[in-house]
């Protein structure tokens, strides 16, 4: 699938804002919004919000080679060129349920948290097309090794849900067991929680959503009727996380209901003149980088603005989504292992850039 056109690309700057706005949104819905106009205590407070993981150090030199990076041309006007070499973004969705905002929007057990979403987004080389792959949950995989913050490591798991991967290890264990079955690169990591999700809707003023059958899920608390609707920051998390109410139950059903909300944020955020106030501009950074755990390469105001500046050729038009493909683990009809070799053929081509 593909993502949505933008309404109407404008004239002049108008058009560049909305192009910049579409492309950033795809990866953190929003990171390009988060500099601009920020200054002084604002410009700190937002960078502080962010919170990060040093991966690198944790995982070491054992991981897929980094991609090539091609020299930027001599003689360019601007002194620290922007890059343009493909880079791919591990981003989760965690159903943490630590905090009081947590707990009353996710539910469940308050003592440990999985990955409920996950996608590995690709950006091409010249940043001018992207790839997001959604991985099920529910994908057993052989969960390798991985270091422990406290010391120490986790055992080989054989068989083991994706999402574990990130319940016993966190982030730097979510990353090595994605490198692991993938053979990819992971160039930066990106956690979004469940509060600050549902305070970046809010704050673009909800989103619309058109949903093809009834959805009457008792784990997300949401009914809707098949149709359009307009939902706030709680109705849309519940969507994002709805997968016992649609199709057969299985996290596919959940993971296509993602994609059309992935869209519809994308049209929101491209719609909405985020740059035309400053409370609205503030509202929406602030619950940005309060809701992101990032690796060390993303920590700052200057480098996330770096990405989105880097992005600004790349239109919706040109995004694809799509789903790792499965098939039914032979030892378990409520689990999905990865189909080959087209899932093989899948990663592999985001080695080629």
């Amino acid at each position: 699938m593909t993502g949505h056109d933008a309404n109407g690309h404008g004239d002049g700057q108008r058009g560049r804002r909305s192009r910049a706005l579409k492309a950033v949104g795809l990866v953190l819905a929003g990171t390009l919004v988060v500099g601009a106009g920020a200054a002084g205590w604002a410009y700190r407070h937002l960078n502080d919000n962010i919170t990060s993981v040093d991966i690198d150090n944790a995982l070491g030199d054992n991981r897929p080679a980094r991609a090539v990076t091609t020299p930027s041309p001599s003689g360019t006007a601007s002194a620290t060129p922007l890059p343009t070499e493909a880079v791919n973004i591990l981003v989760l969705g965690s159903d943490s349920r630590s905090g009081t905002e947590n707990q009353e929007l996710g539910g469940g057990d308050s003592t440990g948290a999985r990955s409920d979403t996950a996608m590995v987004v690709h950006i091409d080389a010249g940043r001018t097309g992207a790839t997001v792959v959604s991985i099920p949950r529910d994908t057993l995989v052989t969960r390798p090794s991985c270091p422990l913050p406290s010391g120490g490591s986790t055992a080989v798991a054989y068989g083991a849900m994706f999402n574990t991967a990130y319940a016993v290890g966190g982030p730097v264990c979510a990353v090595k067991t994605v490198e692991s079955m993938t053979n990819v690169r992971m160039d930066h990591f990106v956690e979004v929680d469940f509060s600050g999700f549902a305070k970046l809707v809010d704050a673009l003023g909800g989103v619309t959503v058109t949903t093809a059958q009834d959805i009457d899920d008792e784990d997300s608390r949401l009914r809707l009727a098949a149709g359009t609707h307009h939902l706030d920051g709680t109705r849309a998390l519940a969507l994002a996380r709805t997968r016992h109410g649609v199709g057969d139950g299985s996290d596919l059903g959940r993971i296509g209901l993602q994609q059309t909300l992935v869209k519809a944020l994308l049209e929101q955020i491209s719609s909405t003149d985020l740059l035309a106030g400053p409370t609205r501009l503030y509202q929406v950074a602030d619950a940005i980088t309060g809701s992101l755990t990032t690796d060390t390469g993303l920590d700052s105001l200057a480098e996330l603005m770096e990405l989105g500046q880097s992005l600004r050729g790349l239109s919706a038009e040109n995004v694809t989504t799509v789903t790792m493909p499965v098939v039914t683990a032979p030892s378990d009809p409520n689990r999905v292992v990865a189909r080959e070799p087209a899932a093989g053929d899948l990663w592999e081509s985001l080695n080629q850039g």
